[in-house]
């Protein structure tokens, strides 16, 4: 629930109030009791986070997380793969080269 200013027009007492969105504003002044009073467009309040954190993928559906697992799922496989034949080519290579060095300085 917010806290909304108020402002008496007749006497110019000023004040917050506590209530809910759907609760109509109030009209009469507690000070001089005149009809009155106007709320005051505020800047808002504070928002307060507790808890660990909050990123927008906390709120995703499970639909979402479902189609996303399965496309890192997907995605991973392939490139580990194509990794170990890289990794191995270069090893090989590595093997090769060194031993054309060897050869060289001796």
């Amino acid at each position: 629930m917010p806290t909304y200013e108020y402002e008496c027009g007749a006497c110019g007492h000023s004040f917050e109030k506590f209530q809910s969105i759907t609760a109509r504003p109030l009209r009469k002044c507690p000070e001089c009791g005149k009809s009155k009073l106007q709320r005051l467009i505020g800047s808002g309040a504070g928002i307060i986070f507790r808890g660990s954190g909050f990123y927008e993928t906390d709120y995703r559906s499970a639909e979402y997380k479902k189609a996303a697992k399965a496309e890192k799922e997907s995605s991973s496989g392939t490139d580990s793969k194509k990794s170990e034949g890289g990794k191995s080519e270069k090893k090989t290579e590595t093997k090769k080269q060194a031993s054309k060095d060897d050869k060289a300085v001796a």
